[in-house]
């Protein structure tokens, strides 16, 4: 039986890594891609290599991991690091089949044919296919200080719970997630819609920002989607059958031992359809067929595939529940949900569920836990609470501008602030920036596709949030469509 020899491996080596020859420069599809906001704070993992770590790149299919390794090697090109101290591999490739790192490592050593203690940098895609993966990268970590290792994979699940369980002190964990509402605008070179003018954020055309606000809805969670009309005229395929599928037909049964696919499939259908909407275990197993206890696993392999993100409740004096027996799930990104079921525009009745689904999608990027307020008769769509477990801040998500001249129908809100009169309160509209008193809380309101770009801009610039989002007061206290808020 023929077996894969030396010479065809380090050929194909040579075939990912075209850097090695002149003119020593990734591809110029690559070049030309637009980088993600997140790519400076990667980068300076990647670089950093007076610690012994290797930057584990997790993130759900699609959004971008490959191109942001491919940039990463060019940037260090740029700064001058050798050709020849640079490799790429993906282990999706099947000639490596069987191949240790190691081995691979070799492989690229005796190419480069130089000092094997020069400093190196090894990229390694798609490194599940790499049976034990974490137990061979912690031995490269272990052995070879002068290799600064950086992976990634589509099995996001696999890589988070084995990164967790075997990379304590050895593996640095980053996540990608899908693209916030800055990024969508800046990839398509629409940044120009938000302008920041004296330390404040301005949208001359608001209209124009809305219009780009929907389109994010619908195609804005993954780059290739977001910049290609032939990808969005064919989201079933694209979205539906290669980011969805696939994590639910074979990265989560493979991982879990999962017999009952359609039980899974199922269970996302629901969950998808009702994002942003309260739901109980009780009503998920009555409306998907699945049992409680199965349902809890369940809920728990989605969000480590990073499709959903649970988000508990508290009650109106902010007090946390012994049960969580109601919970709220969110998809990631709202773009799924229209890949499954419809596309929505500004009129479509689920549009408030979207816009609250956009609004925690650019949240989730942070690490500050969220929370939702719902009691007998009243519901805040997101809390955030103090040290001191006291709400400093909320949101009531809108997509109307009628409670700007109505503040008095915000009674859910307005009861809130009264029980809790030191909140920041706010509240998104279509298009109206105004400050209303509710329930002695001086209350902002402010555009929904304004108020995402903010969030997504800062929390990927990692900037801390430990005070509100304000809006300066209109002149005159009047209703105006100036857009303007501060960072």
């Amino acid at each position: 039986m023929r077996e894969v020899t030396a010479d065809q491996i380090q050929a194909r080596l040579r075939v990912e890594n075209p850097w090695w020859e002149a003119p020593h420069e990734i591809d110029a599809s690559y070049r030309a891609m637009g980088r993600r906001g997140y790519f400076d704070r990667f980068f300076n993992l990647v670089r950093q290599t007076d610690v012994r770590r290797a930057v584990v790149l997790m993130g759900p299919r699609r959004v971008g991991k490959t191109v942001m390794i491919y940039q990463a090697i060019q940037a260090l090109l740029e700064e001058g690091v050798p050709a020849d101290r640079l490799c790429y591999l993906s282990l999706e490739q099947p000639l490596y089949n069987k191949q240790s790192l190691e081995e691979l490592l070799n492989h690229f050593l005796e190419i480069c044919d130089s000092d094997p203690k020069t400093l190196r940098f090894l990229f390694i895609d798609e490194i599940q296919y790499l049976k034990d993966w974490e137990v061979h990268l912690k031995s490269l970590v272990d052995t070879y200080a002068n290799i600064k290792c950086t992976v990634s994979g589509s099995a996001a699940a696999a890589l988070r719970l084995k990164s967790v369980e075997s990379g304590a002190g050895r593996f640095t964990d980053f996540l990608l997630p899908p693209l916030t509402f800055h990024e969508f605008l800046d990839l398509r070179g629409r940044s120009g819609l938000v302008e920041e003018q004296a330390g404040n954020y301005v949208a001359p055309d608001l209209d124009e920002l809305n219009t780009d606000f929907i389109k994010y809805l619908n195609f804005g969670g993954y780059p290739e989607v977001g910049l290609s009309k032939s990808i969005q005229r064919d989201m079933d395929r694209y979205v539906k059958s290669d980011i969805i599928e696939k994590v639910l037909l074979r990265d989560l049964p493979s991982l879990y031992g999962i017999q009952d696919i359609q039980e899974l499939n199922s269970l996302f259908t629901v969950l998808a359809y009702n994002t942003s909407l309260e739901v109980s275990l009780d009503s998920l197993a009555q409306k998907s067929g699945v049992a409680k206890q199965t349902l809890k696993r369940y809920i728990e392999y989605l969000e480590a595939a990073f499709l959903v993100r649970v988000v508990h409740r508290i009650d109106r004096n902010a007090k946390k529940f012994r049960r969580a027996n109601f919970f709220k799930v969110y998809l990631t990104h709202p773009s799924l949900r229209s890949a499954m079921f419809d596309l929505v525009d500004e009129e479509h009745e689920d549009m408030g569920q979207m816009v609250e689904t956009a609004v925690c999608a650019q949240w989730f990027h942070s690490t500050e836990p969220i929370y939702y307020a719902r009691w007998d008769g009243g519901e805040v769509d997101i809390v955030w609470l103090n040290e001191a477990q006291e709400p400093r801040r909320c949101v009531d998500v809108k997509w109307s501008d009628r409670f700007v001249s109505r503040p008095e129908e915000l009674k859910s809100l307005k009861s809130f602030c009264r029980a809790h009169p030191r909140v920041h309160a706010a509240t998104t509209t279509i298009s109206l920036t105004a400050h209303r008193e509710i329930g002695a809380v001086d209350a902002s309101f402010f555009p929904a596709s304004l108020y995402c770009y903010i969030v997504g801009k800062n929390v990927v610039r990692n900037r801390d949030w430990s005070v509100d989002i304000g809006v300066p007061r209109p002149r005159d206290d009047v209703e105006s469509d100036q857009t303007e808020l501060p960072l």
